[in-house]
């Protein structure tokens, strides 16, 4: 379908979408083609106070704001338009973590995010519990550890939610959630689409004698899905998004969701037997199930697509922050050497050298740790570097180690998935900034699952992308389409991939390098003792 984009913005027909990842805030605009149209972002990240990773509140909104003040400028430059009329709006951001209010709306503690690895014990008791697995990150492991660490706060909460679900009520004044965000709350009933009832009164009975004026269902969004309307923009909430007032309101609103249903959506991999695989600051592979698994697994997620599918998530909350930080040593080191040269130029001639090296890193090892990792049992991390003196030490190797060991924790959690729990894949798509460089991380990816995987081309929008098309669908669907079926009728039917088949030397080449990464876990845990 081609569109002019020009006309789409005049009629308040484009669709925006907006995602609060870990490192940067994105709002892009697509026209009824679902091709972006203008974007804007903010770059932010979380800050370590007081042993908890956390968010300041004014800095949601300040990067909110600027990053829809930097779309609205992009359109005005592009279009000669300054836009008012949105025809749907959808928020995403990172899913999990602890958000609590009291009854004057007031943040009663710091947003806890997903990065905090602080609620073990309860993690375990409500997993025990509920026969169901329940990470640290989720949201009720949070609350129930600070019930057994009797905060005070606990008497006064009224309302919990996700980060999303944060910045959904604030612009429309519902307190509702997408039901994918939703299954990284609290587990969810596949047959009712809501939080699961019994495991509710388990959690009630549970808490009985601390005696709170609240019970877990009264203080929980209300839970929707793909394709329902969430409410509307409203005046303030206008305001909030948009200083200068240009925005009006009245603009309807899709459930907001999580970043693991976004990019579920953004790659098309909604289906059953599809997954894919979102690699930035942490990692995770999402795998939709034909059916449920044999046995209750702590390295393994179960969640859902927007639509109320089951999935397995494999997490990891460490992925390419270590990276970064040495692509970001070779700048400055390109810089001293008098090279014109920028970043992202950088990271591409670091990554495409990668392919030279030997296939399981020459004997090197690293753990890109930066914060604690579940998946390996660690509360804290420490990014650590090993070589042995019969290592095989050079550039090229050295870039190869830190990519596999970017997805050597999630490997962990999908070996599982596929190695004892036989789950069949069709296909795996890859998205986010580390598929940027074309073939690279694709290439590690396969051979890390040995199966093919496809990255399309709008890998790179991410999240942000997503949303938008799922606020595209509540507002475009035809009457009684499954998300399923809009996806592949109206929007992937147009946009383009690369499916890249493993290497079986690379595959090998993995295998060896996990073997290593589990065998040195021990060193990380040394660092992690010693090392402040």
């Amino acid at each position: 379908m081609k569109v002019d984009p020009v006309r789409d913005i005049q009629l308040g027909q484009a669709v925006l979408g907006i995602e609060l990842g870990s490192t940067r805030i994105k709002s892009v605009l697509i026209g009824r083609d679902h091709v972006v149209i203008a974007s804007g972002s903010y770059d932010w990240k979380s800050s370590y106070t007081n042993k908890i990773w956390t968010y300041r509140i004014d800095d949601i909104w300040l990067g909110l704001q600027e990053s829809y003040k930097k779309m609205a400028l992009d359109v005005e430059q592009k279009y000669g338009i300054t836009l008012k009329k949105i025809g749907a709006i959808g928020v995403s951001a990172m899913m999990h973590g602890y958000m609590v209010f009291d009854e004057n709306d007031e943040l009663l503690v710091p947003f806890r995010t997903w990065q905090n690895n602080i609620t073990a014990e309860a993690a375990g008791k409500l997993t025990q519990l509920f026969n169901y697995n329940i990470p640290q990150r989720w949201s009720i492991a949070h609350l129930y550890q600070c019930i057994l660490n009797e905060e005070e706060h606990v008497k006064n909460i009224r309302y919990m939610t996700t980060l999303a679900g944060y910045i959904h009520w604030k612009l429309t004044g519902r307190k509702v959630i997408g039901i994918g965000d939703a299954s990284g709350m609290f587990p969810v009933d596949l047959e009712t689409k809501d939080f699961n009832q019994g495991l509710m009164e388990r959690f009630n009975d549970l808490i009985r004698v601390n005696n709170f004026p609240w019970k877990l269902e009264e203080i929980l969004p209300n839970v929707m899905i793909a394709g329902e309307e969430a409410g509307v923009l409203t005046e303030e909430g206008a305001r909030l998004l948009d200083v200068s007032g240009n925005l009006i309101s009245g603009i309807p609103m899709c459930p907001p969701e999580g970043d693991a249903g976004t990019g579920m959506v953004a790659t098309n991999s909604v289906s059953k037997r599809t997954g894919n695989v979102s690699a930035g600051t942490s990692i995770f592979a999402m795998i939709v199930l034909e059916k449920e698994l044999s046995k209750v697994y702590t390295e393994i997620d179960l969640v859902t697509t927007p639509a109320g599918e089951l999935v397995a998530m494999a997490h990891s909350n460490n992925c390419t922050s270590d990276l970064n930080g040495w692509v970001s040593l070779f700048e400055e080191f390109s810089k001293l050497m008098g090279l014109t040269t920028n970043r992202s130029t950088v990271f591409e001639v670091l990554l495409n050298h990668s392919l030279e090296a030997d296939p399981d890193g020459g004997g090197l090892l690293t753990y890109g740790y930066l914060s604690g990792e579940h998946m390996t049992h660690f509360k804290e991390g420490r990014p650590l570097f090993v070589r042995s003196s019969n290592s095989n030490f050079n550039l090229a190797n050295f870039m190869r180690v830190h990519l596999l060991a970017a997805f050597s924790a999630m490997k962990i959690g999908t070996d599982i998935l596929l190695k004892e729990e036989r789950v069949k894949l069709d296909k795996i798509l890859g998205h986010g900034g580390l598929f940027k460089t074309k073939g690279v991380g694709q290439a590690i990816l396969a051979a890390a699952l040995n199966t093919p995987v496809t990255v399309m081309e709008t890998a790179g929008e991410g999240g942000a992308w997503g949303i938008a098309l799922l606020a595209s669908f509540m507002m475009n669907k035809e009457d009684n389409e499954t998300l399923e079926n809009y996806l592949k009728r109206a929007v992937f039917d147009s946009f383009e991939g690369t499916t890249l088949q493993p290497n079986p030397r690379d595959v090998e080449g993995f295998e060896k390098f996990i073997e290593r990464y589990k065998r040195g876990l021990p060193i990380e845990k040394a660092a992690v003792d010693h090392f402040e």
